[in-house]
C-alpha cells in the first residue's frame, strides 16, 4: 500500500511542477487544479514531516 501511496505521490508531484514550470515559461497563471493540487502536496509534505519527526522522536526517547 506504501508503494501505490509513493508512486501516486510522485506522479502527481511530477505533473504539479511540469505544469508551474511550463506555465510560467509561456507566462501563464496557473489554472486552479493545478494550484489546488499543489496546495494538496505541499500539506502531505508537511503532515509527514511532522509525523515521521515525531515518531523519531518517540523512538529516540523510549531507548
Amino acid at each position: 500500500m506504501v508503494e501505490v501511496a509513493a508512486l501516486t505521490y510522485g506522479l502527481l508531484t511530477s505533473f504539479v511542477l511540469s505544469s508551474a514550470s511550463r506555465n510560467r515559461k509561456a507566462d501563464r497563471p496557473n489554472p486552479r487544479m493545478v494550484q489546488l493540487c499543489g496546495w494538496l502536496l505541499v500539506g502531505v509534505s508537511t503532515g509527514s514531516a511532522i509525523a515521521l519527526g515525531g515518531y523519531a522522536l518517540m523512538q529516540a526517547t523510549a531507548a
